[in-house]
C-alpha cells in the first residue's frame, strides 16, 4: 500500500477527490475544495480518510 504525501490528489468514497494536507499514522486529512463541484455538494471543506480507503491520482507538484 502506497501512502499519500502532502500535496497528492487522491480519490475516495463515491468519486470524491481532494488534496492531502496532512499525513497521520493511519489516515490523511484531505481538502475537498479541489473539486470543481464542491459548492454544489454541500459537504465539509475537509475530511479524514484511512490509508486503506483511497487511491493516489496525482503526485504533489513540488516545484
Amino acid at each position: 500500500m502506497k501512502i499519500a504525501e502532502i500535496g497528492n490528489v487522491i480519490e475516495f468514497g463515491n468519486g470524491l477527490q481532494g488534496i492531502v494536507e496532512k499525513v497521520n499514522e493511519n489516515s490523511v486529512i484531505v481538502n475537498l475544495t479541489y473539486m470543481e463541484n464542491f459548492n454544489s455538494l454541500e459537504i465539509e471543506e475537509k475530511t479524514v480518510v484511512n490509508h486503506k480507503r483511497y487511491k493516489i491520482l496525482a503526485a504533489a507538484n513540488n516545484n
